[in-house]
């Protein structure tokens, strides 16, 4: 479960995102990011029972991701995130690529899944599997419980024109025009904050399973 030190210290990094302050309060901000480790070492072991691809010895420590923004090519240079993010690979330990990701932030934590922005290789692959056997796809996100927990999985950035390859007249050329395939279920501070949180985040993944499965048929 998150503590709720760890909730503080973000909020209290919204409001003095800078060096100094971060410098001052360093041993919070290892604090909290040790609380971040024990939860998602306690997710993983969960989580890989749900889904065996998710490898049950993944270094918690290396799935939670830095706290610190590369600014070099943003015009905003605070120099930290005000969250914890966490990748969980659906396979192997690489990070990115078909996932389980978690982000931890006071009033906007959500968990997530699927492929955000795919390489070009790899969303060649995926489309060619929408187009073969886009009916499996459709079983899984069109499901309603799957659309109440995420949303409409259609309604996500497309291209504004038509893929290489494939016709306007495609009948799942909606599906064939998304740029990711991601989808994504807030998370309420208190949710975070009680002792089932690790179990009530893995029933979340039970549910993203389907879709990071059929994302890793593609890649094969």
């Amino acid at each position: 479960m998150i503590q709720s030190h760890t909730l503080d210290f973000l909020k209290e990094l919204v409001e003095n995102n800078n060096r100094e302050w971060f410098q001052v309060n360093k041993e919070r901000y290892d604090k909290a990011r040790e609380n971040v480790i024990v939860l998602t070492t306690d997710i993983i072991s969960k989580l890989h029972q749900i889904d065996p691809g998710v490898n049950a010895d993944l270094d918690s420590k290396k799935c939670v991701m830095r706290i610190y923004r590369d600014i070099r090519f943003s015009k905003n240079k605070t120099p930290y995130k005000n969250n914890f993010g966490i990748s969980l690979p659906a396979s192997g330990t690489k990070l990115g690529g078909v996932e389980y990701y978690l982000h931890i932030q006071p009033g906007k934590s959500f968990i997530a899944g699927g492929y955000w922005m795919p390489e070009v290789e790899h969303l060649k692959a995926i489309r060619q599997e929408i187009d073969y056997n886009a009916d499996d796809l459709k079983k899984i996100i069109d499901a309603p419980h799957f659309i109440k927990l995420f949303g409409e999985f259609r309604k996500q950035d497309q291209l504004k024109t038509v893929p290489r390859d494939y016709s306007a007249e495609n009948p799942n050329i909606d599906l064939l025009k998304l740029k990711s395939f991601i989808v994504s279920h807030p998370l309420k501070d208190k949710e975070l904050m009680s002792p089932k949180a690790a179990d009530e985040i893995v029933e979340v993944c039970s549910n993203l399973y389907p879709l990071n499965v059929f994302l890793k048929n593609a890649l094969a």
